[in-house]
C-alpha cells in the first residue's frame, strides 16, 4: 500500500529539476499565505462583519421599538435615523413584503445577515437582497399589517480592509515567486548546459572549451566533466596515432611479401599465401576504419530519408523493396550513418534473396527496419555478432569470407549517435535488423 502511494506521489511530482525546485519554493509560500488568510478571515474579518451586522440589526430593532412608541413623531424619527445612522427606512401598508430571490449561501455577508435576522426578528418575518443594488442592502421586516423597507449602505456590514488585505497578501507572494523563478532559472541553466555537453560528447560530437558556471557544486561537476573529456580525447588521439603507426609498419612488410610471392615458382603455394595476405590486409583496413573514423567527421543536419533512398538505389537490385517516410531530418555524421546502412544492406544482399526496408518516425525516434529471407541468426547469438572479429560460421552463409567487423562498426556508429540496434526474427523468416535513432 505504501509502495503504491509512494509511486503515485512520484508520478504526480514534476520530473524536471527546475519545476521541482519551484515547487519547493512556491508551496511553502502558498501554504503560508493560505493559513494567514484563513486566520485573518476567521479571527478578524468574519468577527468584525458579525459585530457590524449585529449592531445594524440592533439599530433596526431600536427604530421599530421607537416607531411603536407614541412619544415620537414617526417622520422625525425616520429623518433622525437617516441623518445620524445612515438608515433609510419607510413603512409600507402591504403584507406582500417578501420577493422570490435566490439565496447566496456562499456569501459571508448573506450568511451573517441571515443568522442575525433569524435570531432577532424571527423566521418568516424578514427578507433581504444584497445583489440588486451595488452599494445598498435592501431589507424588509414585517410589522403589523405592513412592513418596514430599509435601504442600508453595504459598508455598514462589510469592511473594505478584506480586499486590501487580499491585495497586499497576493501581490508580495506573486512577486516572491517571480523572483524565485528568475533565480531558479539561473541556478538550473548550468546543470542543463552540462547535461547537453555530456550528451553531445557521448554522441561523439566535437565540443568547444566547456566553461563551468553556477553554484560551487555545479562548477565542480563541470570541471570534472571537462577533465574527463580531455582525458578521453587525449586517449583517442593517442590511439589514432598508434594505429597510424601500426598501419604504416604493417603495410610495408605486407607489400614486401607480395613482391616475394611473385618470385615463387610454386604457383599453388603462391596463390594460397596471396589469399592469406589479402585477408590480413582487408582485416587491417577494416580495423583501422573501425577505430579511427568515428571521430573525424562533424555533425550536420541531413535528410535521412533521402540518404537511405540513394543508398538503396546504388545497389540497383529489384529484390529490395522499400517503404520510406519522406523528409525525415536528423543531426549526425552523414557519411558514418550511410556506411552503417551500407554494412547492414551488404549483409542482407550477401546472405538473402528478398530484402524489405522500412523507415518511419514515431515520437522522437527514427525507426529503420531491414528484413530478409536468409538463414538468419540464432537468438542466442544476437549479442555476439556485434563483437569485433566475431564470425558466425554456422549460419548466414559461413562459407563466404568475412572479417567480422561489419555489425561491430554499425553498432558503434549507431550508439555514438545516441541510438540503438537490435536483431529480431523477420516476418520473411530471416533476420530483422532494427535501428533506433533520435531526432
Amino acid at each position: 500500500m505504501s509502495y503504491g502511494l509512494s509511486k503515485l506521489i512520484k508520478n504526480l511530482l514534476p520530473r524536471k529539476l527546475f519545476y521541482r525546485a519551484l515547487l519547493i519554493v512556491a508551496v511553502p509560500i502558498i501554504v503560508l499565505q493560505l493559513i494567514i488568510t484563513i486566520v485573518f478571515f476567521d479571527s478578524l474579518w468574519i468577527k468584525t462583519n458579525k459585530g457590524m451586522t449585529r449592531a445594524l440589526v440592533g439599530e433596526m430593532k431600536t427604530f421599530i421599538t421607537a416607531y411603536d412608541n407614541d412619544k415620537y413623531n414617526n417622520n422625525d424619527l425616520s429623518s433622525l435615523f437617516s441623518v445620524y445612522l445612515d438608515l433609510n427606512v419607510e413603512y409600507k401598508n402591504d403584507e406582500l413584503f417578501n420577493k422570490l430571490l435566490k439565496e447566496r449561501w456562499f456569501s459571508p455577508i448573506d450568511r451573517t445577515l441571515r443568522r442575525e435576522l433569524k435570531s432577532n426578528i424571527g423566521i418568516g418575518n424578514y427578507w433581504f437582497d444584497t445583489t440588486t443594488y451595488k452599494e445598498l442592502i435592501h431589507i424588509n421586516i414585517k410589522h403589523n399589517n405592513g412592513y418596514f423597507e430599509f435601504f442600508i449602505p453595504k459598508n455598514r456590514v462589510a469592511t473594505t480592509s478584506a480586499r486590501m488585505f487580499a491585495l497586499w497578501i497576493t501581490l508580495p507572494a506573486l512577486l516572491m515567486i517571480m523572483i524565485a523563478i528568475i533565480f531558479l532559472k539561473n541556478q538550473t541553466r548550468p546543470i542543463v548546459n552540462l547535461a547537453k555537453a555530456a550528451e553531445r560528447f557521448g554522441r561523439g560530437e566535437n565540443i568547444d572549451e566547456f566553461r563551468p558556471s553556477g553554484a560551487l557544486e555545479i562548477r565542480k561537476a563541470g570541471l570534472e566533466f571537462d577533465k574527463m573529456r580531455k582525458r578521453i580525447m587525449r586517449h583517442l588521439n593517442q590511439r589514432s596515432e598508434m594505429l597510424s603507426g601500426i598501419s604504416h609498419d604493417l603495410r610495408t612488410p605486407l607489400t614486401r611479401l607480395k613482391l616475394q610471392l611473385s618470385f615463387l615458382k610454386d604457383e599453388t603455394l603462391s596463390k594460397k599465401m596471396s589469399l592469406d595476405i589479402n585477408e590480413m590486409e582487408k582485416m587491417l583496413n577494416e580495423y583501422l576504419q573501425f577505430t579511427s573514423s568515428s571521430y573525424s567527421e562533424k555533425n550536420e543536419t541531413f535528410d535521412i530519408s533521402e540518404l537511405i533512398e540513394n543508398t538503396i538505389n546504388k545497389y540497383d537490385n529489384d529484390n529490395i523493396s522499400k517503404e520510406i517516410t519522406p523528409r525525415i531530418y536528423m543531426n549526425g555524421r552523414k557519411n558514418l550513418i550511410q556506411r552503417s546502412f551500407n554494412n547492414i544492406i551488404d549483409n542482407s544482399v550477401k546472405y538473402a534473396n528478398k530484402i524489405s526496408l522500412g523507415l518511419s518516425k514515431k515520437n522522437n525516434n527514427i525507426i529503420i527496419t531491414v528484413d530478409d529471407d536468409g538463414i538468419g541468426v540464432p537468438e542466442n547469438e544476437y549479442q555476439n555478432v556485434f563483437k569485433p572479429f566475431y564470425k558466425l560460421d554456422k549460419s548466414r552463409g559461413g562459407s563466404k569470407s568475412s572479417v567480422g567487423l561489419g555489425l561491430s562498426i554499425t553498432s558503434d556508429i549507431i550508439k555514438s549517435h545516441g541510438g540503438n540496434i537490435v536483431l529480431e526474427k523477420s516476418h520473411l523468416n530471416g533476420l530483422r535488423v532494427k535501428v533506433f535513432l533520435p531526432l
